[in-house]
């Protein structure tokens, strides 16, 4: 365990495809396992094109099911995430930690709340009064405005949490969010009734993760071209 305040790197991919996402999840994951690397515990920031994509609990969602998504024009991904199936696209900032839990606390259910209080404390910076439930994200009354999925190898996490800022929410009538019935899903600019971008969302989430998981974030702007060639 590392002692005072853990040091994480924050890349900004701007938008990219979800399989480059992948990708580039994979490598930032691989050097935490080379003994050779000393890598920091680093965030990924994107968004994505359309893009559906579900969890490791697949049952539901067969070929056919598959291709009526990709014909409304959206990629669509199997993932080795947590959970159901899920919407990315423009407008909606994805955040990837990739994250040592073992320099803050080996603990997976420990890890899921502090990504849901970090949300929740940047949507009271917002004046959005956010909260759990029973289902996994966070949400606004009965509608998710944050979904969170998340991977763990050895105490190394990838993928994470999907913040609608000014999504195209229409996109979401296609599926059951999450297999959740009976809920809906909203955005911080359907709470607040105008234009909140990516932009405007990113510094205050940064700053509640900081505080929540007592880091110190280093901010390293990298384009998506870069961090594809650092695959090669």
């Amino acid at each position: 365990m590392s002692l005072g305040k853990t040091s994480v790197n924050v890349v900004n991919l701007g938008r990219i495809a979800y399989c480059n996402g992948l990708k580039i999840q994979e490598h930032y994951v691989r050097k935490h396992f080379d003994s050779s690397c000393q890598t920091p515990n680093t965030l990924l920031l994107c968004n994505h094109y359309p893009v559906y994509t579900i969890g490791i609990r697949r049952a539901h969602y067969p070929v056919e099911e598959e291709q009526r998504l990709k014909q409304l024009g959206a990629d669509f991904f199997r993932t080795n995430r947590g959970g159901l199936i899920t919407f990315h696209g423009p407008g909606q900032l994805v955040c990837y930690p990739i994250l040592n839990l073992g320099y803050f606390k080996k603990s997976l259910r420990w890890y899921v709340c502090e990504l849901e209080r970090t949300v929740i404390k940047m949507c009271s910076k917002f004046g959005i009064k956010a909260s759990t439930s029973p289902d996994t994200g966070v949400w606004v009354g009965n509608n998710k405005i944050c979904a969170i999925g998340i991977h763990c190898s050895r105490y190394v996490t990838s993928h994470g949490l999907a913040l609608n800022c000014n999504t195209d929410l229409s996109w979401f009538d296609n599926i059951v969010p999450c297999g959740i019935m009976g809920k809906g899903v909203t955005s911080l600019s359907q709470e607040l009734g105008r234009d909140v971008t990516i932009e405007e969302a990113t510094q205050v989430l940064l700053e509640a993760f900081s505080d929540h998981f007592n880091c110190t974030l280093t901010t390293a702007e990298s384009s998506c071209d870069q961090a594809e060639q650092s695959l090669n």
